[in-house]
């Protein structure tokens, strides 16, 4: 089974294909979009995808990507980021000047990368960085990437778990060509959909309603513009509970009143994650 992801062979999202298929044959691509092309083309049966993170936020691309996809979330995931200052074997922490990695983990590392006096490098990826620190044999540059990283190209970890956050964690999603329903009582379960309210005073207001009455807790919303207007604008929301619940259906019959398009675009089993932070 072929799992794609974004990245270089020990990227983070290497390391939670790891985790989440341990029996999965990882499928490097090197962009987003390709690794949802590789599902559509049946070279993967998913793509496992990072769509938030507890310290950086949000990434912002995804978001666009997802209701075009055209696939499905099946699974979710959340992958605790351990950030290692790689460099070459023998090098200390004093030769280093400067630290590669991609921008969102560079902002993980404020506090470190400060107090330690090196500077951050943007690259396109984490994994990729590691890579480029082994082949150009510099003692004075390092990675900031994942310990998986630092095996695959022989680095050594000269500064361990350097994050600002202990708590730093991403999610991610994993996209599939079909859409499972399954139901169980004994299972917690999150959907996923995307709709677009209509051009009317409180619009989203009145959409988010049903919501509220039904006592569904919606735990992300976001929103983005499309067909290049300000009066087209489209949604993204998790909320907890399975569509074949009463509370849920309730609440979205309710929702595609006040709106011009809803789809559902995953029903999934909640990662155990999200009760151990509630319970935090």
């Amino acid at each position: 089974m072929k799992i794609s992801f974004q990245g270089e062979l020990g990227s983070y999202s290497h390391q939670a294909c790891c985790e989440a298929f341990s029996d999965a044959e990882p499928l490097p691509c090197k962009t987003f979009e390709a690794a949802v092309e590789s599902v559509k083309e049946l070279k993967s049966k998913y793509a496992i995808i990072p769509v938030e993170n507890s310290t950086y936020g949000r990434i912002a691309d995804i978001y666009y990507l997802l209701p075009e996809s055209g696939l499905f979330i099946i699974k979710e995931h959340f992958l605790r980021v351990r950030i290692n200052l790689l460099a070459l074997p023998g090098v200390s922490i004093g030769e280093v000047k400067s630290a590669m990695s991609h921008s969102v983990l560079l902002g993980q590392c404020r506090k470190f990368l400060s107090e330690n006096n090196i500077s951050g490098v943007s690259a396109v990826d984490t994994a990729g960085s590691a890579k480029l620190v082994s082949e150009n044999q510099d003692r004075t540059k390092a990675a900031l990437a994942s310990p998986l990283a630092g095996k695959i190209y022989g680095l050594e970890a000269i500064g361990k778990e350097v994050e600002d956050m202990s708590n730093n964690t991403t999610r991610f999603l994993v996209m599939s060509n079909n859409n499972e329903k399954t139901i169980s009582e004994a299972k917690q379960y999150m959907t996923t959909i995307i709709f677009q309210v209509r051009n009317i005073p409180a619009a989203l207001y009145k959409a988010m309603g049903g919501f509220a009455t039904n006592g569904v807790n919606m735990v992300k919303l976001e929103s983005y513009m499309v067909a290049g207007t300000f009066t087209s604008t489209q949604f993204y929301a998790d909320i907890e509970g399975h569509p074949d619940e009463k509370s849920v259906k309730m609440a979205l019959d309710e929702l595609r009143y006040f709106t011009s398009m809803v789809k559902i675009i995953g029903v999934y089993e909640a990662d155990s994650y999200r009760n151990e932070t509630s319970r935090n």
